[in-house]
């Protein structure tokens, strides 16, 4: 049996916690044992953003550590955060060359959730929902960063009753990107009202992606607008998928 670290990322830790269940559930349900290191905190990516690479630096080498205890695969259930430690931590700690060759070491098996279904486990998902157009973002770290372009779409076309439009904005930035939001918030503003008339014009039931600040901030906008669409990470309609819900039970 398969085993992996599962590194939660904030959002799905405090905010999204039927995210998180999901994505362990889904892992499960294809024979993985999931394991959920105690003591992971922050992957360091807002402060490295910020700018404070000190202060970056301190969060994740205590994340590095917890991470390297293990040798098996690490499973992040999104883009951004598995970018960090796939890609920026080998920036963060390029100055210490011992340092550096253990970030690069755990950045070297970890994976994003959808990536590692795919690309990894080989995954051809079997699965069925109600009938519905579902709208994918893929978010910048996802598509640019980790250039995990195919796999979210090839779980999605393989969950029958998904009808997954290719619509003129789906790669377009959705104004999110963390600190970003905040310090050009009209910006930020302007950029989710762009994707909200492609979500419209595709008339979708659910926007679905792979990183729940996007999700966040899609939500927001949806909400604000008085849209009934829905925004969920993809493990969670995967899991619908197989006839459950994220509480433990069979679906309403």
């Amino acid at each position: 049996m398969p085993r992996v670290q599962l590194f939660p990322t904030c959002l799905l830790d405090t905010c999204y916690p039927r995210a998180g269940e999901a994505v362990v559930r889904v892992l499960e349900h294809l024979g993985v044992e999931v394991h959920l290191p105690a003591g992971l905190t922050c992957c360091g990516q807002p402060a490295w953003n910020a700018g404070h690479r000190r202060e970056a630096r301190a969060v994740a080498l205590h994340v590095l550590e917890i991470l390297e205890r293990s040798e098996d695969p690490i499973v992040v259930p999104s883009g951004s955060c598995g970018d960090m430690i796939g890609h920026q931590w080998g920036e963060l700690f390029r100055e210490d060359p011992a340092l550096h060759a253990r970030a690069e070491a755990v950045a070297a098996r970890t994976y994003e959730f959808s990536s590692y279904l795919v690309d990894v486990l080989g995954v051809r998902w079997s699965g069925a929902i109600d009938a519905r157009r579902v709208y994918y973002h893929p978010s910048c770290h996802l598509l640019r960063g980790l250039k995990v372009k195919e796999a979210p779409l090839a779980l999605l076309a393989s969950v029958r009753g998904a009808d997954v439009p290719a619509t003129p904005a789906r790669e377009e930035c959705c104004g999110f990107g963390g600190l970003f939001s905040l310090k050009e918030p009209a910006i930020s503003a302007a950029m989710a009202e762009r994707k909200l008339a492609d979500v419209r014009e595709a008339e979708v039931a659910e926007v679905v992606s792979c990183d729940l600040g996007c999700l966040a901030h899609l939500g927001g906008a949806l909400h604000r607008d008085g849209s009934p669409v829905r925004c969920r990470h993809l493990a969670e309609l995967l899991l619908e998928s197989l006839g459950e819900n994220a509480s433990g039970g069979p679906r309403a």
